[in-house]
């Protein structure tokens, strides 16, 4: 009956979050909150997990061992249920910076031609030309060394073939399927968020195994 009576508390910790330096981290914003006591959970959300400093870096591991340490120690008796990931990956930036002009262009023109020169170095190596030249034969009857009337339309087809692989035209996607290019970006993401989970976490371990060492590496588990 005496656990009925407790406040229960269920947290989900986000993957990744972003501050600027000097910030602090509340459990509101590194986790999803909610509780059987409205204002248990309106208390916790504001609870502090971290205070960023500059020996931090840019890149702040928060473990949920902590995290319930510090629920604990505000609201003693709170039952806590955790979902998903035990840490939360915190990116210390500032504000982004506006994209300069002149390497966008720049960039941009070289992927536009170093695209074009792929594809064209593609139909060298598989003769494109010379297959273009015998289709049109078999179906026409008549060898034709420039065979635009269907050279022109497959040029307009690998064109459209890449808007409708990357599901873009610009900031128009034509439905809400992730193109393969997002895919391999969260991917990247994931596995990068991952490394620097494992890595900080390692170092913490060693920091606590060192002998006369009783604090842990800052900005990993501090509180």
């Amino acid at each position: 009956m005496q656990a009925e009576t407790q406040p229960s508390l269920y947290l989900r910790l986000r993957k990744r979050i972003g501050i600027r330096p000097g910030e602090q981290v509340t459990l509101g914003h590194a986790a999803r909150l909610f509780s059987s006591d409205a204002a248990l959970e309106k208390r916790l959300a504001s609870l502090v997990l971290h205070r960023h400093s500059q020996k931090d870096g840019n890149r702040v591991v928060i473990d949920l061992l902590q995290i319930v340490k510090l629920i604990k120690d505000a609201a003693p008796g709170t039952l806590i249920d955790s979902y998903g990931d035990p840490q939360v990956l915190v990116i210390v930036a500032d504000a982004p910076r506006k994209p300069r002009m002149i390497i966008l262009i720049t960039t941009w023109l070289l992927l536009f031609f170093g695209s074009g020169l792929a594809i064209m170095n593609f139909h060298t190596d598989v003769a494109m030309k010379e297959v273009h030249s015998r289709i049109t034969e078999l179906v026409t009857g008549v060898k034709a060394e420039h065979p635009l009337w269907f050279q022109v339309p497959y040029s307009f087809g690998i064109g459209v073939g890449m808007l409708i692989f990357f599901n873009h035209l610009f900031r128009k996607r034509f439905n809400e399927e992730p193109n393969p290019l997002e895919v391999e970006l969260y991917m990247y993401e994931e596995n990068v968020n991952a490394y620097v989970i494992a890595d900080e976490m390692r170092k913490k371990s060693e920091a606590e195994s060192k002998p006369g060492l009783k604090e842990p590496r800052a900005g990993i588990d501090d509180g």
